[in-house]
């Protein structure tokens, strides 16, 4: 829509503004162009014999157009979404003139209604919300129900709303049991509706195994927003019949692949995998004295800083552009899309960062370590206790001279004669997001509110990536030679780790709980934990410190039942509650 003139300096193509009102429309909305829509809307509204008619005529015709080059690949999620703003503010200024007529935008004929919600307990909703926006761009009436929506909300909504499919959206492994909680509610409830599962530890497999044994009708795993509408569609028209037993066969399959796998007996005991522990290979390894033991809060950390620790690969992936970052911008078929989704990004992050938009708070520790077993003990200055972390070691049966690993192998034992040190951290920079979100929903701008969500998240990774850099080299001190830059850092060339609870190398949750209430995090930063052990703000990251040369990631894969038990009588939990925080881990 821009020509360039001289220099650099861009001139508007403003000659599609001569066309129809009808073209003008769909110019718009192709374009995302919001700068002319409530002239344009009224014009319409003038034109057509009621308001309706703009919104079932012109403007559908115009999102219609937009979902036919999204299916065909000629755009992209950030276009769709800036269409879907365009589309919305067209809706809003027709709504007072529809309700006047004693109408609702909301029941046109043949408009199905699909109702979305984050599980409880959980608090991501970025995916969620690109869904929606994509469903609503062709024509479905989305009710969006927030995060942490309890089963109860989300069945008696979809009873009163008389909805015509719900979908289920989680980030963190606890959300998948409740999603099975969900799928049993609606059995038991006699529903028939379609349930849409996504979120980014879902699976076609979990979903095969676990969600829909629970429900007698269909459950289908959905695995971006583009695949939301196909799959939307199958559900609600003619071929509902055949896609349904197609997708019950293929998930018959998978049930069975799993329990094959299942019944694979290459695990070893707990007691065997412990004896193949991981043996460090430097003997004479010491550790370094950190320049300081305790706890450091870190207030309104620079924003600006942490701009240069971003990395904007994820970013990509958000919004469906895969590539890695800045090689994305030279891909042939979304390049342009990369370029100009990642200008808007750094407008948005000017703003952010010159307006104190977002405040970003940290809160580091560093303890004496000893590993007893597959625990970590944290020692306090007497030597005494301060806390017990309890981690898991992988089961599986490894090739020989290959050890089975347990975060614990890296810190030193409590009878080596020396002095090991473990770190911990919790950083943020989703606070105050809330109000800016709001602002832009009030505006139904969701470009700007995905792009605000999304820019968090990478602000916050970015501040786990500074603090983990300060800590090396400054708060702790036992890498303070060290030289790297933003691309060695991303690469993770330095010395050391940083897992997080929940992860793959310690994917018990509720060890989160340890953390937080070792550094105080709530009290000193304003974090939250729900009871599924979510991050509040969304845009936080939290996680130990591992000093050791030779620690490195991994995933500690399924585990036994025998080291279940053990870990439950370890953590004082009954073994029942521990299995189900470890239902993605177990191999029984």
């Amino acid at each position: 829509e821009t020509v360039k003139a001289k220099g650099k300096e861009e001139v508007r193509d403003e000659k599609w503004r001569n066309n129809t009102v009808e073209e003008r429309l769909k110019h718009a909305l192709v374009n995302g162009i919001t700068e002319y829509i409530d002239g344009d809307t009224e014009e319409a509204r003038q034109k057509y014999p009621k308001p309706l008619d703009v919104i079932e005529g012109p403007l559908m015709a115009g999102m219609d157009v937009v979902g036919d080059l999204f299916g065909s690949g000629k755009m992209f999620l950030p276009q769709v979404v800036k269409s879907a703003r365009v589309m919305k503010k067209a809706v809003a200024y027709l709504q007072p003139f529809i309700e006047l007529e004693k109408s609702l935008v909301g029941n046109t004929d043949g408009r199905h209604k699909v109702l979305l919600a984050t599980v409880k307990g959980d608090v991501h909703d970025i995916g969620k919300n690109i869904v929606g926006v994509v469903l609503a761009c062709n024509n479905y009436e989305i009710i969006d129900l927030g995060v942490m929506v309890s089963a109860e909300k989300i069945l008696t909504t979809a009873i009163a709303e008389k909805v015509d499919i719900i979908g289920l959206s989680g980030l963190i492994t606890p959300s998948l049991d409740e999603m099975v909680h969900v799928a049993s509610e609606m059995e038991k409830r006699n529903f028939t509706i379609p349930l849409l599962i996504g979120g980014a530890t879902t699976s076609r497999t979990h979903t095969a195994v676990k969600i829909a044994p629970a429900y007698a009708h269909p459950v289908i795993h959905v695995t971006d927003a583009s695949r939301s509408v196909t799959i939307a569609g199958k559900l609600l028209g003619n071929e509902k019949l055949s896609f349904v037993k197609v997708i019950k066969d293929e998930y018959a399959i998978l049930d069975q692949n799993h329990k094959a796998k299942q019944s694979f007996k290459g695990f070893l005991s707990i007691e065997d995998a412990r004896k193949n522990k991981l043996q460090l290979k430097n003997k004479d390894y010491t550790p370094i004295t950190p320049s300081f033991t305790g706890v450091k809060v870190f207030d309104n950390y620079d924003l600006a800083e942490l701009r240069s620790y971003i990395d904007w690969t994820p970013f990509f992936q958000t919004w469906e552009l895969h590539g890695k970052y800045p090689a994305i911008f030279d891909d042939e078929i979304i390049g342009d899309a990369a370029k100009k989704l990642f200008e808007d990004a750094q407008v948005l992050l000017d703003k952010i960062i010159n307006e104190n938009w977002l405040s970003a708070k940290a809160v580091v520790g560093i303890f004496k370590a000893q590993s007893i077993g597959d625990d970590i003990e944290l020692l306090d200055d007497k030597h005494e206790i301060i806390t017990t972390l309890h981690h898991i070691r992988q089961q599986n049966k490894k090739a020989d001279g290959q050890e089975n690993y347990c975060l614990s192998d890296f810190i030193l034992p409590a009878d080596s004669g020396k002095s090991d040190y473990l770190g911990a951290f919790a950083v943020s920079a989703g606070f105050n997001i809330e109000s800016k979100i709001a602002a832009f929903e009030l505006e139904h701008d969701d470009y700007n509110s995905i792009l605000l969500k999304a820019l968090a998240d990478r602000l916050a990774e970015a501040f786990a990536e500074r603090m983990h850099e300060l800590v090396r080299k400054e708060i702790w001190g036992y890498a303070n030679a060290e030289t790297t830059n933003i691309d060695d850092l991303i690469t993770e060339k330095y010395v050391g780790i940083r897992p997080a609870p929940g992860y793959p190398a310690c994917p018990d949750h509720t060890e989160k709980t340890t953390l937080f209430n070792l550094l105080n995090v709530t009290e000193n930063i304003g974090i939250e934990l729900t009871d599924s052990m979510a991050m509040y703000p969304a845009a936080s990251v939290s996680g130990w410190y591992f000093a050791n040369p030779e620690a490195k990631y991994f995933g500690t894969g399924k585990i036994g039942k025998d080291q279940v038990a053990d870990l439950a009588m370890r953590k004082n939990m009954p073994f029942n509650v521990m299995e189900k925080w470890l239902g993605s881990n177990i191999n029984y």
